[in-house]
């Protein structure tokens, strides 16, 4: 199966090559980096280290630079796709576990957890308001969705292609909300969910989205699930409604 490992970069100067060392090179075919109008030596960094790399003139954000990386890794056959981010804030040596679970068929999606305990957690960096904001988002998305996951906010994914084939993720947000919107398209369309745990590594390097983005960021993860909800209450949503295309 062809592996592509895609990064959505901003400003990635200092941690891309430390998060590129990482990856397992034997078990992926290819890695693309989309450079979403870096301000500093992102592109040529990541052309150093022989990234593939495509350019977003302008900033089209964080969901926008996703849209345009799946849709290369389709077009390059991918059979899996791992989504990472490229701050140096996940493990990338982990990605085999994540293949893995793909590859035989146990699951459609596999998301990187970095809550385990809570003295991990705060331990591994992750300031104290965002460890209770991501906790608070979760519990309230697990309830609204019957699911049972211990995070929906991380930037460490593993996609089927037969998933990205089939849910609408073209038509979800440019910004930050655009991975929540994924995980619910996920299992409004019943694809199976699986977790492995990563360390939490926050430092001064690291992105993270300021209080504002956070909090603009939450209350459109809310309004998303919301919409959930609604349409499976049968008052139904084109954000998880199939796009058919006539052959």
């Amino acid at each position: 199966m062809k592996v592509v490992i895609v990064m959505p970069a901003r400003n990635v100067e200092r941690t891309l090559e430390r998060t590129y060392n990482d990856i397992p090179k034997k078990i992926v075919d290819e890695i693309i980096l989309v450079d979403n109008n870096s301000k500093d030596r992102t592109v040529e960094v990541a052309k150093s280290l022989g990234i593939r790399v495509f350019c977003h003139p302008t900033d089209r954000g964080y969901g926008g630079s996703q849209k345009s990386l799946y849709t290369e890794a389709l077009k390059l056959g991918a059979d899996i796709i791992i989504m990472l981010h490229p701050d140096y804030q996940y493990d990338a040596s982990l990605s085999p576990e994540m293949i893995k679970l793909i590859a035989t068929g146990q699951a459609d999606c596999v998301i990187g957890s970095r809550i385990r305990t809570r003295e991990e957690t705060l331990a591994g960096g992750m300031p104290l308001y965002k460890y209770i904001a991501n906790r608070t988002l979760t519990l309230i998305e697990n309830i609204g969705t019957g699911s049972n996951l211990s995070e929906f906010h991380t930037g460490f994914r593993a996609y089927s292609r037969k998933l990205l084939e089939t849910i609408p993720w073209q038509i979800n947000s440019n910004n930050y909300v655009f991975d929540s919107e994924m995980l619910l398209q996920i299992i409004a369309f019943g694809f199976k969910i699986l977790e492995v745990q990563v360390p939490t590594r926050y430092f001064k390097e690291a992105s993270s989205p300021n209080i504002i983005e956070s909090t603009i960021y939450g209350s459109s993860t809310l309004w998303a699930l919301f919409r959930f909800i609604l349409h499976k209450a049968g008052i139904k949503q084109a954000l998880f409604t199939p796009v058919f295309v006539e052959k």
